[in-house]
């Protein structure tokens, strides 16, 4: 007799139940996305700060190709390495000053939190003197007097790891205007610095992060056969 019930209740009820269920599950997942429970945490964040934004196709290429030289640092099955992207042409020229403003509110974000460890920069001098993060050659902060760039970044084509990176090419429409180039020609010409962390904020993988930076860091004939 109960089992009856059950089946009758069931014949009425079920669509009731199964749309419940969809609806759960919708909101479990919104609500997941929303806490960032299903995204994948990056082993390696970097910063771009330019006054262009990096063509689409060579973002994507940077995160695989820097993927590549990277690790599985989390120890979650993947290797996920993401590019954060500043974008500050100059309030002066600027055609969407809320955008400038809300680029530099997310750059203070990043570097507060400590997200991103590696800084591709197209201008590091103006970097420095505005935030004054980019650590001393050997990883440390720099004196509070000290603005400069010296020993502090490297031109990304005087690294022969990084300037041999498979990076593609890019298809970019801009107002209308098609362009396609070297992925590897548009970063040539950016500069690559890391940020210091105070002691009370080291990243989980500095380790890690150093052997990086080692790894695609010139040596000085390397910097010296590029300037000959």
């Amino acid at each position: 007799m109960k089992q009856k019930s059950i089946r009758n209740w069931w014949y009425y009820y079920k669509w009731y139940v199964l749309i419940g269920l969809i609806l759960l599950g919708i909101l479990i997942y919104i609500a997941g996305n929303a806490l960032g429970i299903w995204k994948r945490t990056p082993d390696l964040q970097i910063a771009y700060v330019g006054r262009a934004p990096l063509p689409e196709d060579t973002k994507d290429a940077l995160e695989q190709a820097f993927a590549s030289v990277a690790d599985d640092y989390n120890k979650d099955g993947q290797v996920l390495v993401q590019i954060n992207q500043y974008i500050d042409s100059g309030r002066e020229t600027s055609s969407d000053p809320a955008y400038e403003y809300g680029s530099e509110i997310a750059l203070i974000g990043d570097i507060t939190k400590g997200d991103s460890y590696i800084f591709l920069m197209d201008d590091p001098e103006s970097f420095q003197l505005s935030w004054h993060i980019l650590s001393a050659a050997d990883g440390t902060k720099p004196q509070d007097t000290d603005y400069s760039t010296e020993d502090k970044v490297f031109l990304w084509s005087q690294s022969p790891v990084l300037s041999h990176l498979d990076l593609g090419t890019y298809h970019s429409n801009t107002l209308g205007m098609e362009e396609t180039g070297s992925s590897q020609e548009w970063v040539s010409g950016l500069y690559v610095g890391r940020r210091y962390f105070s002691p009370d904020k080291t990243p989980p993988y500095e380790t890690q992060y150093s052997q990086l930076w080692e790894h695609i860091l010139p040596t000085t004939q390397e910097v010296m056969d590029h300037e000959t």
